[in-house]
């Protein structure tokens, strides 16, 4: 017999080292590279090994990679600009492109994603700098400094995002560190805030104030923060990540489309566990690709919520796709394995055994208020109240950011709350104060109360200042609210969400109305529209939306939604019908027919 192994027995042994390597690494033992002295050369590849792989917390990407190299495929460009250099450790080649004032190129575009910063031409030849804030919520101090930063480098605004999040645009390559640095300098972190990492970890909205919520989601949000930011690993994934803890209060924080959502549940007496709060664990939401996450069976106590995530997050480091970014997400791993064997591939990393109960035999979620985030709101503490103000599609001037910290400073604790639909709550407002609070936020041009129509109307950054957009969503999303006001009058709260491309910043899928961006051929002419879609829901309402209009003239678009509001006022059962409830009732060609034959009002 010949001692040489073929082609095919040295692709097994390949792959068997190379998984073997991923799985000591995931577990914190040290590698057989490591074990034999071998160390990674100024490429990333082992001096010496071989195959081996470089030890450190950069190791399990490096193996990952490693694997699909030994089945014969070729890494995404992505993935082959990580392999050469972290981008954590490029810092200094940030310095020097604002030494010479200079935006980067090719791979250095995603590398500097690792900073918070995002180069957005061609819609604008600036970066754009995203944050992170553990659940959104943040001091006056924090608040004015973000402002401070956006009137000195920036365009004097900040965007609120789907995230409970802030961006600063217009942001100049000479300046980038500046706007780093001074957001560092107030307690607010950049890194991996963009990229391929995990991005800012959301909760809700009113922890800790909400007098129906479980359990108060701000020591988790902070835990989880802080352990993204401590431990390297959790940076260099497949693709980006997302996570959020809902407390089970008024205001949902949306955690059924993130990868990793926890859900707050009250378990009764004389279950298989003590009664108590617990977590319920959901996996693989995605909503840009019509996914919610799915509830895994698992219980889990608060204090086992962060290890859990950890332990999620190493196995989609370990398996996910690194040579298709459009398959790179943890829904497809969840698709090619199946959710049980996801769970106890994760199982496998933990310290303690997962605990399995059925969902229905937790309590149900208190009722969700669709527009909890807006208006004034008795808090849990007597005598105190919360006051949400309505951001139109998210954008807030500086002068805006600089006059809500003095209401929040004079009137409340100086506390600042992001909600995941682009406005923001300010807490702890004794009811004697309410009125000043109301003219004070009205005084800014802000209002504390909405239409049904403007309470939720959320739009992405659009084509003014993201590259992938089709449209001007936070325009048109203005447009449209400006038209319905004057002329509908509703008695249900309405979503409306505004996309731009297919990514979904806005989440379209989810609104009870939908636009997705696209170019609409009107002539000889190419301008701007959508495709509009209907009946989409979240929490214990979910549903994907359905499409009920294509390739629709963003100056139509108004017109088009007045008439199936009217339709829905006109042919709904019972007063007690929501716009969703009265288009699930019904199948598309009905509706449309509906749609088409409903008169718009002249104004």
């Amino acid at each position: 017999m010949s001692d040489e192994f073929d082609d095919d027995q040295k692709q097994y042994l390949q792959g068997f080292v190379s998984g073997a390597e991923l799985t000591r690494a995931a577990r914190g033992l040290p590698t057989f590279a490591a074990t034999l002295g071998f160390a990674a050369d100024a490429t990333g590849k082992p001096s010496g090994a071989g195959d081996c792989v470089p030890t450190g917390p950069d190791a399990v990407h490096h193996i990952a990679q490693n694997r699909f190299l030994a089945e014969g495929k070729k890494l995404c460009p992505q993935e082959e600009a990580k392999r050469k250099r972290h981008p954590l450790d490029m810092w200094d080649d940030l310095v020097k492109h604002a030494a010479e004032d200079r935006f980067p190129k090719g791979e250095d575009v995603l590398a500097f994603k690792y900073q918070g910063l995002f180069y957005v031409a061609p819609a604008q030849d600036s970066y754009m700098c995203r944050l992170r804030m553990p659940g959104g919520i943040l001091t006056t101090h924090q608040f004015r400094g973000i402002s401070d930063v956006a009137e000195k480098w920036g365009g004097r605004y900040t965007d609120v995002t789907t995230r409970a999040n802030l961006q600063i645009r217009e942001i100049k390559a000479a300046h980038a560190p500046d706007v780093v640095l001074s957001l560092q300098d107030v307690g607010i972190i950049t890194r991996g805030s963009g990229a391929d990492n995990i991005r800012n970890v959301t909760g809700s909205a009113t922890a800790g104030i909400d007098p129906h919520e479980l359990i108060d989601t701000r020591p988790l949000a902070r835990a989880m923060h802080y352990h993204i930011l401590n431990h390297r690993e959790m940076y260099g994934l497949p693709r980006k990540f997302n996570i959020a803890f809902d407390g089970g209060g008024a205001i949902s924080a949306l955690e059924d489309t993130n990868d990793i959502g926890f859900t707050a549940v009250r378990v009764g007496e004389g279950k298989a566990v003590p009664a108590g709060v617990y977590f319920r664990l959901q996996l693989g939401g995605i909503s840009g690709h019509k996914d919610f996450a799915k509830d895994e069976g698992v219980l889990l106590t608060p204090e086992q919520c962060v290890t859990v995530a950890d332990a999620v997050v190493r196995v989609f480091n370990e398996n996910g796709d690194r040579t298709d970014r459009k398959k790179a997400r943890l829904k497809y791993v969840l698709d090619r394995w199946g959710h049980e064997k996801y769970v106890a591939e994760t199982e496998k990393l933990l310290p303690f055994k997962l605990t399995r109960l059925p969902i229905e035999e937790c309590e149900p979620r208190p009722i969700i208020d669709r527009h909890g985030h807006l208006g004034v709101h008795a808090q849990k503490q007597a005598g105190l109240f919360y006051v949400g103000v309505l951001l139109p599609v998210g954008r807030l001037t500086c002068e805006q950011m600089n006059g809500l910290a003095d209401l929040a400073d004079k009137f409340g604790s100086g506390t600042i709350r992001l909600t995941v639909w682009q406005n923001l709550l300010i807490s702890d407002i004794p009811g004697e104060d309410i009125p000043a609070v109301k003219s004070g936020i009205e005084s800014l041009g802000l209002h504390w109360e909405a239409t049904n129509v403007r309470g939720a109307l959320v739009a992405c950054t659009g084509n003014a200042g993201c590259k992938f957009a089709a449209a001007n969503t936070k325009k048109h999303a203005l447009a449209i609210a400006d038209y319905l006001d004057p002329r509908l009058t509703l008695d249900h709260p309405l979503n409306i969400h505004v996309t731009g491309c297919p990514n979904s910043c806005a989440q379209h899928y989810l609104g009870d109305i939908g636009l997705l961006g696209t170019g609409v051929e009107v002539g000889d002419d190419m301008v701007e529209g959508y495709h509009i879609f209907v009946g989409g829901g979240y929490g214990d309402d979910q549903h994907i939306g359905r499409e009920m209009f294509r390739s629709v003239a963003a100056t139509e678009a108004p017109l088009v939604i007045e008439r199936m509001l009217r339709a829905y006022l006109d042919h709904r059962d019972t007063p007690d019908d929501s716009f969703t409830d009265f288009i699930h009732k019904h199948p598309t060609g009905v509706l449309k027919a509906w749609f088409e034959q409903a008169q718009p009002t002249l104004v």
